[in-house]
């Protein structure tokens, strides 16, 4: 559980750094490139820089799977910039946790991995707290834009492919396919870095070292709660509990307001979150 704990937290900061950058920041890669550096080193250096004398075994999934999540690390990150400087820190997170569908039903039909009925019930409560906490009047803006769509699958496909590694990749190779994912992601974005003329400066620096320990940290403690808990339990968990996280915070320290219906929301993914873990 102390793997899953230190994963949402992660998962949270990595948001908030985000808000937190919005307007502050001379281009929007600079910033994702530096995550995705330190991200790149922190992995070769918890995988004792042996990435070129890595175990041939299992390095060929390794690698193609490491090609994958590394470009849709990238699209996320991107995503949730552009989203949380439109929608808001609360909207955009919320819908990047609904991303919790994509593993949660690949889990079950690929990994024959089979719910509880509380689970399910969870799982069915979470996912409705969610919509219920973004559904305005009828006369109100349309909530549901193809960008916070894109932004909800390309959240659970980075998820969706660490189960995939956590099923089939060698446990040995964990902190390679860390690495490698992240030097990928570094490459495009550096070759957007270089594209846009985009110069780096301290504020860059900064929040990019900070996005990047959360990023790289949120990925090796989820790789970690995924081998002591079932998928079923970390990914619902996982998802609604840095929702929770991430609301209070942009209610508390960017003001952004909740209405009767998002307040019920709020209390119901609480419940939700009892439940998945009973």
């Amino acid at each position: 559980m102390g793997h899953l704990l230190l994963a949402i937290f992660c998962s949270a900061t990595i948001a908030i750094t985000m808000r937190l950058s919005s307007g502050k920041l001379r281009g929007q890669y600079t910033m994702l490139a530096v995550n995705y550096l330190i991200c790149g080193i922190l992995g070769a250096f918890y995988s004792d820089f042996s990435l070129l004398t890595a175990q041939s075994e299992g390095l060929g999934i390794t690698l193609a799977l490491s090609v994958f999540n590394g470009g849709i690390l990238l699209s996320g990150l991107l995503l949730l910039q552009i989203s949380t400087r439109k929608n808001g820190i609360v909207l955009s997170s919320l819908f990047m946790k609904l991303g919790l569908l994509v593993p949660f039903v690949l889990s079950i039909l690929f990994f024959q991995e089979t719910p509880t009925v509380l689970q399910i019930a969870g799982f069915c409560v979470a996912t409705g707290a969610i919509v219920l906490f973004n559904l305005k009047k009828a006369d109100g803006p349309n909530r549901f834009s193809p960008l916070l769509i894109l932004l909800l699958l390309a959240s659970g496909g980075c998820d969706a492919i660490v189960k995939v590694f956590e099923a089939l990749g060698p446990e040995t190779l964990s902190n390679h396919f860390l690495c490698l994912s992240f030097t990928v992601a570094f490459l495009l974005c550096g070759g957007l870095v270089i594209r846009n003329r985009e110069q780096i400066d301290g504020k860059a620096l900064f929040f990019g070292s900070v996005v990047g320990i959360a990023n790289f940290f949120s990925a090796k403690f989820l790789l970690g709660a995924l081998g002591q808990l079932p998928a079923m339990v970390v990914f619902p968990t996982y998802s609604v509990a840095t929702m929770l996280v991430v609301t209070l915070a942009g209610i508390l320290f960017f003001r952004e307001q909740l209405g009767r219906r998002q307040w019920i929301a709020f209390a119901t993914v609480i419940a939700a979150l009892i439940m998945l873990n009973i």
